[in-house]
């Protein structure tokens, strides 16, 4: 389970949360201009938008859960289980396998416009990357400073979905989750007036209380609403420290901690990390569970013409400033 979401303010700011029992092995991981990316039923490309995000490197090659290229656009495949379905390579088609999907489309693509054109012959096969790698259950978010899209790939084929709230989760499906933001059209972060009844003299007892009705449970359903509501009604300066810490304030509304999740006798999903790229500068943010120091890796800090992945082992354990 996870939680992506978009954020601007003088920067555009693009991030998730992976929610998992167990981490594959993840790296901040860049792919320079000149790293070659192989692609099963199309033609590969040698030179390309560089990249940097979170990726489990097999055989030499990243698999991005999560990523944004040099010119801002940025990229996230969520689990999406039971509803996602891929195909057999079909004729007339651009064939990408599941696995290649964000380095398709952030190694092309500049801005989601491009990523629109190619999306409309695109199609996303069934293709193993190995015996020990089936195919992710995933859909996707994609997104740049302007506009962001949903992608889900099911038994009805490709859909592609404008996402104006900029927030992606799990199941349901993007449209049935966006008819339930309905559901809370009446919530707002000021105060209630009483609108019960006339002879009801209400009042209102604790701050808040104009949200009272948003979900606060794990489920995707209810992380959707509630950090769609968070980022819409969240406020901060335009400095980089102010945006940055605000973003992982928006993610942190549906961090899931140890204990609350069991998917399996003495096993929980807990929220293995929070990203936050800013997409203008090249820079990827991140916390881990046992270390909520805010770290960081920027692309533009290496030398992007190189052929070669650079990666970065996440920081996963926290140190306590002591002040006296």
């Amino acid at each position: 389970m996870c939680t992506a979401a978009t954020y601007k303010t003088k920067d555009f700011y693009f991030g998730r949360t992976l929610d998992y029992e167990f981490s594959y092995g993840d790296e901040i991981t860049i792919t320079p201009r000149n790293f070659p990316f192989k692609f099963r039923h199309t033609n590969g490309c040698n030179n390309h938008f560089a990249m940097i995000g979170m990726a489990h490197i097999a055989d030499g090659y990243p698999l991005y859960y999560d990523a944004m290229n040099e010119k801002g656009l940025c990229m996230a495949g969520l689990n999406f289980v039971g509803n996602a379905v891929y195909f057999e390579p079909k004729n007339g088609k651009e064939n990408i396998a599941q696995f290649e999907f964000i380095p398709y489309i952030l190694s092309h693509c500049d801005s989601v416009l491009q990523a629109r054109k190619k999306l409309e012959n695109l199609n996303i096969t069934n293709t193993q990357f190995s015996d020990k790698l089936p195919c992710a259950q995933l859909h996707w978010i994609i997104s740049d400073k302007d506009e962001s899209l949903t992608v889900e790939s099911t038994i009805d084929g490709l859909k592609v979905y404008d996402n104006p709230v900029g927030v992606l989760t799990n199941n349901p499906p993007f449209d049935i989750q966006m008819f339930m933001l309905n559901n809370y059209m009446a919530l707002s972060p000021k105060q209630p007036e009483n609108n019960f009844g006339k002879s009801a003299e209400l009042t209102t007892y604790s701050r808040g209380m104009g949200a009272i009705g948003l979900p606060g449970d794990l489920s995707s359903a209810s992380r959707f609403a509630k950090v769609a509501f968070t980022k819409l009604n969240s406020v901060s300066g335009d400095s980089e420290g102010e945006s940055v810490s605000q973003f992982f304030h928006i993610l942190g509304s549906v961090d899931q901690q140890r204990g609350c999740c069991e998917v399996a006798e003495g096993k929980y999903e807990i929220t293995l990390y929070t990203s936050c790229c800013n997409a203008d500068k090249g820079i990827y943010y991140y916390t881990t569970y046992n270390n909520h120091q805010i770290c960081a890796v920027d692309m533009h800090k290496i030398d992007l013409d190189m052929a070669e992945l650079t990666a970065y082992t996440p920081i996963t354990e926290g140190k306590v400033l002591f002040q006296n």
